[in-house]
């Protein structure tokens, strides 16, 4: 029986094909939905348009249907909810303005000469004060806390990675929420998309840990329930980078689902054991990652904890 008390979403972007990276983050996110009981749910992240690949949306949910990996619910995609995130943006209109820097202003600042997690360079705050005259908008931005204010420093228990705390005037500075033209920013419409959906628990990639803190302030602002986060380790590229569709990542043998169901379960640490069918893999891989996860995080809280399936 499926429970509402877990509400778990793979949320890949059409960008391209699945492929072995973005298969562990399916996997794990099923997987912890599984072991809790709880419902899955699939969302194509498709706003960023320039990006978009035609048919990409409608491949990945092939090739996770070839793995058995189905959505609890009608698949979302964000290009058919703008109304949801112009209705927050409206809520968050007295701590949002308009920024007319470009990205190479902002990275050629003196102020911004430190990068976040991500790599991108720190908003010093040019445009707080308002646009200069005759300098068009690029961005809407969201003022983040002063330092030392309340919710500047966000601490938040990754099921996964522990601890973490980010303070955002040091380590993000003000971050975009709408482009100029007009593509909503993955930080406001993944809150909203979350909170719409009543997704309980986010299992992801740990490309995006860096990301939770700005999303769980955007929570906060908007009055939203914060989910549980785990973030799970990244497949590699040949050279040591994130394997991405950008960096040439191939799509998964659509005609060896198990063999790619299998590579995915090895690099979480999974323990299946001998595997010769689907069926097969699918009657072990709850326990192994129930069993993963205990062994990741013993002293997990009780809204994280997996169960052993019955």
């Amino acid at each position: 029986m499926r429970s509402d008390s877990y509400v778990g979403r793979f949320a890949p972007s059409p960008s391209g094909p699945l492929h072995a990276g973005s298969l562990v983050a399916a996997l794990a996110s099923f997987l912890d939905a599984r072991v809790h009981h709880g419902r899955w749910l699939i969302r194509i992240e498709d706003l960023d348009t320039p990006r978009t690949v035609p048919g990409a949306a409608e491949q990945i949910l092939a090739a996770l249907a070839a793995c058995g990996m189905h959505s609890d619910g009608e698949v979302a995609w964000q290009s058919r909810r703008h109304a949801l995130y112009e209705a927050a943006l409206a809520r968050l209109r007295d701590r949002v303005y308009p920024c007319g820097c470009s990205r190479r202003e902002i990275a050629d600042s003196r102020i911004s000469s430190a990068t976040a997690a991500d790599g991108a360079a720190i908003y010093p705050g040019t445009c707080r004060a308002g646009l200069a005259s005759g300098k068009p908008a690029h961005a809407w931005r969201l003022r983040v806390p002063d330092a030392g204010a309340a919710d500047d420093c966000i601490t938040f228990d990754d099921r996964w990675a522990g601890t973490v705390r980010q303070c955002l005037s040091a380590e993000v500075g003000d971050f975009v929420l709408q482009r100029a033209d007009g593509i909503w920013a993955y930080q406001l419409a993944v809150v909203v998309d979350d909170a719409a959906q009543g997704v309980t628990h986010v299992v992801r990639g740990i490309d995006l840990l860096d990301s939770t803190a700005r999303q769980i302030y955007l929570q906060r602002l908007l009055g939203l329930p914060t989910p549980h986060y785990l973030h799970v380790p990244l497949v590699s590229s040949p050279d040591g980078g994130k394997l991405s569709k950008q960096t040439g990542a191939q799509a998964i043998d659509l005609a060896q689902p198990q063999r790619a169901l299998l590579e995915a379960a090895k690099f979480l640490g999974l323990r299946l054991g001998t595997v010769r069918t689907q069926e097969d893999f699918w009657r072990r891989a709850p326990c192994a990652w129930a069993q993963r996860l205990a062994e990741r995080m013993p002293n997990q809280a009780e809204g994280g904890r997996a169960r052993t399936p019955a």
